[in-house]
């Protein structure tokens, strides 16, 4: 069964019709904080469908729909988000593929160069083995639907599941259910918005110690912060070491302060320097050769920004970024968040952001730097 939403095609300057819906995926259990992050923020937006992990909202008539295809939604628990096509629902894949290959033919859409298909977030990440991102069975999936969607004649066909350029407009095909399938589209106008699903693609190393190494190699992927090979690089929370690898492997200079035990492999590591102590039992001149501040402790986030405070108001501290994860103990803290962040910015930090990445558990990642000087470029 075929059910479209019938969207004027990309380019068009109509306004949106009450049939307009927008999509947008999270993590999973995320879904009620993000509905209301979006309300707050876009009143005029209504609820329309929730399923662990995917959001979507009706869009009010009257709402410029040329707006939607680059609309920042302000959302921090947001993955990815785009413009609904419709929906398809079979229980048999190959039914699903040629149904969802006749709603987007039937969508018109133009100048869309990639196809990203992907399976909204099953479990928490970390849980029931359970990590998100590409798996085996969506790119194949998506290969199958490139090749109906590709005329015949046409020797290119839709790019699958690879991170897009900036401004490149995205097809969308999300599996919510086995047997229902969410057709939409985006333009990639953010760096998460070039990735599949909004998750980046990590390749692991032969070892890692803890999946630390994943939300760190993600939110460095994400913020795009300048460090440089030899920048020295403090972690507040670093056992067992996971995170500590992903800087490491950026030949970084790497402080792991953490009371607990290193991985025994990090230690051979000329880089690296295990300093086992509380972060609040070391002097703020243990810091001043610092460049860069990263802390993610199992601790409330007042408690956090109280640890990260002593250390960046020192008159000696030099510190110019920090990637901090602030642990959303129970989900009411969210509404804290503009607090924490004014609470940053009175430190002399101007340019922050914040994510909910696709590795983080219950807890989100702030991206601070003093100015916003010059991030490396997109990938």
């Amino acid at each position: 069964m075929v059910q479209s939403s019938n969207p004027p095609a990309p380019g068009t300057t109509s306004m949106a019709t009450p049939s307009t819906f927008i999509f947008c995926s999270c993590q999973y259990g995320a879904q009620a904080i993000l509905k209301q992050e979006i309300l707050n923020h876009w009143p005029e937006f209504k609820f329309a469908f929730s399923r662990p992990g995917f959001v979507t909202f009706k869009v009010p008539e009257g709402f410029p729909l040329k707006s939607l295809p680059t609309l920042d939604l302000k959302s921090t628990f947001t993955r990815t988000s785009g413009i609904c096509l419709g929906k398809v629902q079979a229980q048999d894949a190959d039914e699903l593929l040629k149904q969802a290959a006749e709603l987007v033919s039937q969508s018109n859409l133009e100048n869309i160069k990639h196809l990203h298909l992907w399976q909204r977030d099953t479990s928490v990440p970390g849980e029931r083995q359970f990590e998100p991102g590409r798996k085996p069975h969506t790119d194949a999936l998506a290969n199958q639907l490139a090749d109906l969607l590709q005329p015949s004649g046409v020797t290119d066909k839709l790019t699958v599941n690879k991170i897009a350029r900036p401004d490149e407009k995205i097809l969308d095909i999300i599996l919510v259910e086995d047997n229902q399938w969410w057709i939409g589209w985006h333009q990639a106008t953010t760096t998460p918005r070039c990735w599949p699903g909004g998750v980046y693609s990590i390749v692991l190393p032969e070892h890692i110690v803890s999946r630390a190494y994943l939300k760190m190699e993600e939110a460095i992927q994400w913020s795009r912060l300048p460090m440089k090979s030899g920048d020295l690089v403090a972690e507040i929370g670093s056992s067992p070491g996971g995170s500590c690898q992903a800087l490491l492997k950026r030949r970084l200079n790497v402080l792991g302060i953490d009371p607990a035990q290193m991985h025994e492999s990090l230690l051979e590591i000329p880089e690296f320097t295990h300093i086992r102590k509380k972060v609040a039992d070391m002097k703020r001149s243990d810091f001043s050769e610092v460049k860069w501040l990263m802390s993610d402790s199992n601790v409330a986030p007042n408690y956090t920004l109280d640890s990260v405070e002593h250390i960046v108001t020192s008159p000696k501290a030099n510190i110019r970024g920090m990637l901090l994860t602030l642990k959303m103990i129970k989900w009411e803290l969210a509404a804290d968040l503009p607090a924490y962040l004014d609470r940053i910015r009175s430190w002399g930090y101007q340019y922050i952001r914040t994510r909910q990445l696709a590795f983080n558990r219950q807890e989100i990642c702030v991206a601070v730097m003093k100015s916003r000087g010059k991030r490396k470029a997109k990938r």
